[in-house]
């Protein structure tokens, strides 16, 4: 389905960081916008399946703002420094009539999504992550050899991207032979639990978006990013992940769970990296809160627990 299927239509607006496109629509009157964040190598739709499945559910998600980050979709890079992405990403939502958000970002869009959430405590109600990239991940980056240990699949994926960068203007139509003949698919296993059951437009869009310049540059960014500021959260937030994600080490749950004072992670049997790909009602489900969060103020887990 696309975007004007959705009841959604592309906007450009500028911000610090440059031009950023974004899918916006089926407003509902609400002040609270509901911002979508995609992850390295993706685009504004890979949530389309999870929108859909939000109307087929009789729930529809409202007052969307679906985002192609700096780099990648439509939006023009270079890939900009975290901080600044938070206040662009900010300005975005505010230029189109919300002074507040609930923001929903899957891997790197999930540290983005922290990110916001850390620096605008106020104007944020609620944060769901799917997938979210962590201290394992970023490890990784750094250390793509050693960090195979722990996350093998990751670790392939940067030494495939640097390769990719060093074939120059040559990886363009190695790319495109690879998504002809099929063997992309093939590849993008890793990815999904059962790739077989993804459509076949999802798999060609995530193709589309392998760029390896914008992947290493983000990649590069991360490497000094300071969780410690994901203490300022004031908001609920929610996680969700694939049994068989093999890009998000299981550790760090628990110490993003020491971090934030409101964090619950639900884990999805039988889905891989892309759960609101695979299984878009379930992680609707799992971040129920997250749609549900307007005023009512956040808890502390043992409150909620009582």
């Amino acid at each position: 389905m696309d975007a004007i299927g959705l009841g959604l239509r592309r906007v450009v607006v500028p911000t610090g960081v440059g031009p950023i496109v974004a899918h916006a629509g089926r407003g509902s009157g609400s002040p609270v916008a509901t911002v979508l964040l995609h992850g390295a190598a993706g685009s504004w739709r890979t949530w389309e399946p999870m929108i859909a499945a939000s109307d087929a559910l009789g729930l529809p998600l409202s007052d969307i703002v679906a985002l192609d980050l700096p780099g990648w979709g439509e939006s023009p890079g270079p890939v900009p420094d975290p901080a600044e992405l938070a206040v662009a990403i900010a300005a975005v939502a505010r230029a189109l009539g919300y002074p507040r958000w609930r923001v929903v970002g899957h891997s790197l869009g999930g540290v983005i999504a922290l990110d916001i959430a850390a620096r605008f405590p106020r104007e944020t109600v609620a944060v769901g992550v799917v997938s979210p990239s962590g201290a394992g991940a970023r490890a990784v980056t750094r250390r793509p050899v050693s960090g195979a240990v722990r996350l093998p699949w990751l670790a392939g994926m940067v030494v495939a991207m640097r390769v990719l960068r060093g074939l120059g203007p040559l990886a363009g139509p190695l790319l495109r032979l690879l998504r002809r003949t099929g063997a992309l698919r093939t590849l993008s296993r890793p990815l999904f639990r059962h790739p077989e059951h993804v459509d076949r437009d999802v798999t060609d869009a995530l193709a589309t978006e392998i760029r390896p310049a914008a992947f290493l540059a983000a990649a590069r960014l991360s490497r000094t990013h300071d969780d410690g500021v994901w203490r300022r959260i004031a908001c609920p937030v929610r996680a969700v992940r694939g049994s068989h994600d093999v890009f998000v080490a299981a550790r760090d749950a628990r110490a993003w769970g020491r971090l934030m004072r409101d964090y619950d992670d639900r884990v999805l049997d039988d889905s891989g990296h892309f759960a609101h790909v695979e299984q878009p009602v379930l992680t609707l489900r799992a971040l129920r809160e997250v749609w549900a969060a307007d005023r009512a103020p956040a808890r502390r887990r043992s409150d909620a627990r009582a």
